[in-house]
């Protein structure tokens, strides 16, 4: 296997084996890889721009050994943005991606799915973004259709926009645009206090029970991911699964469809469903949670 360079923006890239089968079973190589990056760039950058990277990589393909990568290496491209986090203990250079050609050479790296900070570069401890991720006990997607309907309308209540995302794997997350004025222990709170809420709605079927021995095989909402440092898949990121799932916006009509699923859709067919730009402007319409604060404590 050789190598061929690739022009993405201001840079060229090169692309080493790139008929190396990273999805074996569905006949999915790197270039294969490459190709559905480039196509959905368009929709993806402005998830990824301006926020600290967990990178998932899996040099051998999906049956192989996977590496979550925070630090960025010496040998990476001086052209991609770096940025230097506070760590217990000292600091972590995480990548970030800005433009096509820094998507193209983290995938040559065999990186297959990107994870991301809720908060941007130059307001790292202020999240913009409040993530729900309901977490199915067993491989039940029914339950998670009705449990995002309920937290849809629990949030409607409390004025707070939100939109949907399948992860490509079992659930959903719900996404809640945020202003950017508080801390991220400000809003993991208030994050399990609406989870609290909801669960108190229907405790025979949604739990805040970290613990899963005691979730008795109900939903679990998950609200763990609002805390600094920790990550959400980025929206159009390829799942390392049989198929190639992609984690997919969709939008609150979908969400009514009896036959979604968290892999609905794949490499094949997300960009397709990128370009119906399900998620319209809703992410710009971020909130403070003081006003969305005082109405959870008038309905609890």
């Amino acid at each position: 296997m050789g190598s061929h360079r690739v022009r993405a923006g201001r840079h060229t890239v090169e692309i080493h084996r790139p008929e190396k089968a990273l999805f074996p079973d569905d006949g999915l190589t790197k270039q294969d890889l490459v190709d559905y990056y480039r196509r959905v760039a368009p929709f993806m950058l402005p998830q990824l721009r301006g926020r600290p990277l967990m990178l998932e990589r899996h040099p051998d393909g999906i049956g192989g050994p996977r590496f979550m990568q925070k630090h960025t290496p010496d040998s990476c491209p001086e052209w991609v943005r770096r940025v230097e986090v506070a760590k217990e203990g000292g600091t972590v250079t995480h990548t970030v991606c800005d433009n096509t050609a820094t998507l193209v050479h983290l995938v040559d790296q065999a990186c297959i799915t990107f994870h991301r900070w809720q908060s941007r570069v130059g307001r790292l401890e202020q999240p913009d973004r409040m993530v729900f991720d309901l977490d199915p006990a067993q491989d039940d997607f029914e339950s998670v259709r009705r449990a995002a309907q309920q937290l849809g309308e629990l949030l409607d209540q409390l004025q707070l926009p939100s939109v949907l995302l399948t992860t490509g794997s079992k659930g959903l997350h719900v996404i809640v645009p945020l202003a950017g004025g508080e801390g991220f222990d400000e809003v993991r709170d208030f994050a399990r206090a609406v989870a609290e809420t909801l669960a108190g709605r229907d405790p025979d079927r949604l739990t805040t029970e970290v613990r899963k021995r005691a979730r008795g095989g109900r939903l679990y909402l998950d609200i763990q991911r609002n805390a600094y440092a920790q990550t959400a898949v980025v929206p159009y990121s390829v799942r390392a699964r049989q198929g190639a799932p992609v984690a997919t916006p969709i939008s609150w009509d979908q969400l009514k469809d009896p036959d979604l699923t968290a892999h609905r859709w794949t490499v094949l067919d997300a960009v397709e469903q990128a370009g119906t730009k399900p998620w319209a402007d809703v992410l710009g319409r971020g909130r403070a949670l003081a006003p969305a604060r005082r109405r959870l404590t008038a309905l609890r």
